[in-house]
């Protein structure tokens, strides 16, 4: 499922596709709200549906732990795992972005920016480097090297993630921008929007034939589950470079409609699919926990999880 970047809620830095960042979608997408600890064999073989190795899955398992977002116990020789109720709140915060993302109607933007100012010594690279990974999630983009923008209120956000990562030479400001002369430099030009509408038309080249197949019932419940997550994996990396700007300020072609449109529906019908495939894994080391496998929905309202369809039956797997 999506991870969120505010204060206090969020997660390490992950690349998308990466073992870490793909459990943490399985878990969000399958085991929303869960307590119950699932066996590390049954999430080492759902990773292993990704072609991750026993020894990469188990490194990102630890890596969670590490970061406060699963804890492990042990029962005799096998070892579990449960999501910690900070996992939860990132996946809440998460979801609650993702699927808002790209649905707001601008009518009522009043033409206002959000900027925000700042300074960082050079020597300080790190801090410069996550700094523009979190107030590009926030929907800001460099007008010039440290003058950031945002069409959104949320220059107070922005202000504490520069606080969070030491940043004290900072301010915030809400501005107009009076009618330019031709060749200006105009707010929205802080997007590369060209660029990004290829990434979007991109995308929905990549997904319309997993969703022309699902039209034919033509995808097991393992590729439903591979390509469910990576859709996701690819989806909820938009909100970190499309600033969701007023539609007045976007092309009359903008392609982002079509691709969120191909998401959710292609997500949705891909759900039952990969909750099968889920259950049929847990159901190998864990029989009683199958049936508390989840789908999260993005149609249902609020979107969350919901039942999952049962899976059939498997042969118990050898316990590792």
């Amino acid at each position: 499922m999506a991870r969120s970047s505010e204060a206090g809620t969020r997660t390490p830095r992950t690349r998308e596709g990466s073992p870490p960042s793909l459990l943490l979608t399985l878990l969000g997408d399958y085991w929303w709200g869960q307590t119950d600890p699932l066996p590390s064999a049954a999430l080492v073989d759902l990773l292993a549906d990704f072609g991750v190795s026993d020894v990469a899955a188990r490194a990102a398992l630890s890596r969670m732990v590490k970061h406060g977002l699963l804890v492990s116990t042990r029962s005799g020789r096998h070892t579990f795992y449960s999501l910690t109720p900070r996992a939860q709140t990132i996946m809440r915060t998460g979801a609650e972005r993702i699927v808002a993302f790209g649905a707001g109607d601008d009518a009522d933007w009043d033409g206002r920016w959000s900027l925000v100012a700042f300074s960082v010594p050079e020597a300080n690279r790190s801090a410069r480097e996550a700094l523009r990974t979190r107030l590009r999630w926030l929907g800001f983009a460099p007008l010039y090297d440290a003058l950031w923008i945002s069409p959104h209120a949320r220059h107070d956000e922005a202000l504490a993630e520069l606080g969070a990562l030491g940043v004290t030479r900072a301010t915030a400001f809400v501005a107009t921008c009076p009618p330019l002369p031709d060749g200006t430099v105009t707010p929205e030009s802080a997007w590369d929007l060209e660029g990004l509408a290829e990434t979007y038309r991109a995308f929905v080249a990549t997904w319309e034939p997993t969703h022309a197949a699902l039209g034919k019932g033509a995808i097991s419940p393992v590729d439903a589950l591979v390509k469910r997550t990576e859709l996701m994996d690819a989806w909820r990396a938009f909100p970190g470079v499309d600033p969701d700007l007023p539609r007045r300020l976007l092309p009359a072609d903008w392609p982002r409609d079509r691709a969120r449109d191909l998401f959710l529906d292609t997500y949705e019908q891909l759900g039952a699919p990969a909750s099968v495939r889920v259950r049929q894994v847990i159901s190998g080391y864990a029989p009683e926990l199958a049936d508390r496998v989840v789908q999260f929905s993005v149609a249902s309202d609020p979107p969350g999880p919901r039942p999952a369809l049962a899976a059939p039956a498997r042969t118990p797997a050898p316990a590792r």
